[in-house]
C-alpha cells in the first residue's frame, strides 16, 4: 500500500510516500480502505517526539489516528461488521505506528463505528479526534440544558464541535474566537467574543452572574479566567494545570458508543463539520504546515 511515513521523529519536512506492506489483522479488527483522513495537531506532535515520553513508537511511523473508509476485511471474532461496510473512527492504538495517512489501515472493532449516512467521507473523517474530545470534555462537567457555557477556541476544530453539542444538549454558549469567525460561531449557535485583553470582562456583559461551565480548547492561561464560580466545572484540553485550580483535564479516549452519539448527532442535523482545506495523501506535509499556523476553520483532510 502507499502510506505518508517517517523514518524517525522529525517534522513536515521528513515526511514521504513509501510503498509499504499491507496491515496485518489482529482478532478483534477489520481492515479499512481509507477514503479519508483526519489531520490534527497531535500528528505533528507525536511525529516530533512529543508524545514519547509516554507512548512507544516503532518506525517507519505512519501518522494518523482519524478515518472514514469501507471495510475490506473482517479478522477472527469481529463479526459486527462486514466486508463492504462504511465506517469511521479513531484508530489510536497502544503504539504509534500504523496510522491512518495510508490506503488502509487496521482498527479494533472498539475504536470505530458506522460512518454517519448523512456525511461525505472528508466530514466524516474530520469528526473523531475533535468530536470525541467535545463531548468527552462536555460529559466530564454535565452540561446540560438551561447552562451557559464559555467555549474557548470556538472556531477551532474541536470548539465548533463542542458549542454544537451543548447547543444540542440545551445550553446557551458563548464562544471566544477571533472578530472573522464571528459570524461562523452564530451560525453554529453561539454568541462570539473577542479573544485578547478584557475577555473576561466581555463574558460578564453576556453573563453578569458568570457562566455555569468552562471549555477550555487552546490553553494559554484561560481556564484561569474569572468568569466562573465553579472550578469544577471547568475542564481543559489543552492545560494540565486546570487540575490545581479544581477544574477537569481531558486527554480524549477511543470510544464506540461516542462515536455512535456522534454519528447520531450529524445525521439528525444537530452536528455539522466545515472542511476548511482537503489535500491529496502525498501532500501531507503541506496538510501539517498549514494545520500548524492554527489559523484554519474547522477541518484539515487527507485522501489518498
Amino acid at each position: 500500500m502507499k502510506a505518508i511515513a517517517l523514518q524517525q521523529y522529525g517534522s513536515a519536512d521528513d515526511l514521504s510516500l513509501v510503498d509499504l506492506p499491507d496491515p496485518k489483522v489482529a482478532p478483534g479488527e477489520v481492515l479499512i480502505r481509507v477514503r479519508a483522513a483526519g489531520v490534527n495537531p497531535v500528528d505533528w506532535k507525536l511525529a516530533a517526539g512529543g508524545l514519547d515520553p509516554v507512548m512507544e513508537a516503532a518506525f517507519p511511523l505512519i501518522p494518523g489516528w482519524d478515518v472514514a473508509g469501507v471495510v475490506e476485511a473482517v479478522g477472527f471474532d469481529a463479526g459486527e461488521y462486514a466486508v463492504g461496510d462504511e465506517v469511521y473512527g479513531y484508530v489510536r492504538k497502544d503504539w504509534a505506528r500504523n496510522g491512518s495517512y495510508a490506503e488502509l489501515v487496521s482498527a479494533s472493532v472498539r475504536l470505530i463505528a458506522p460512518k454517519p449516512a448523512s456525511l461525505s467521507w472528508q466530514e466524516a473523517a474530520g469528526v473523531p479526534l475533535a468530536g470525541l474530545t467535545a463531548l468527552q470534555s462536555l460529559q466530564r462537567v454535565a452540561v446540560g440544558a438551561g447552562d451557559t457555557v464559555l467555549v474557548h477556541a470556538a472556531a477551532g476544530g474541536v470548539g465548533a464541535f463542542g458549542v454544537q453539542i451543548a447547543v444540542d444538549r440545551g445550553a446557551r454558549v458563548i464562544g471566544t474566537a477571533s472578530e472573522r469567525n464571528h459570524e461562523y460561531l452564530r451560525e453554529l449557535g453561539a454568541e462570539p467574543v473577542t479573544y485578547g485583553d478584557g475577555l473576561a470582562e466581555r463574558v460578564r456583559e453576556l453573563a453578569p452572574g458568570g457562566v455555569d461551565a468552562v471549555l477550555d480548547f487552546v490553553g494559554g492561561g484561560v481556564a484561569e479566567l474569572p468568569v466562573t464560580d465553579r472550578p469544577d466545572r471547568v475542564v481543559s484540553i489543552a492545560d494540565p494545570g486546570v487540575l490545581a485550580l479544581g477544574g477537569q483535564y481531558v486527554w480524549v479516549r477511543p470510544d464506540h458508543d461516542d462515536l455512535v452519539e456522534l454519528a447520531g448527532l450529524a445525521d439528525r442535523g444537530a452536528l455539522s463539520v466545515h472542511v476548511d482545506r482537503e489535500f491529496p495523501l502525498a501532500e501531507a506535509a503541506e496538510a501539517w504546515r498549514l494545520n500548524q499556523t492554527g489559523r484554519t476553520r474547522g477541518k484539515i483532510v487527507l485522501v489518498p
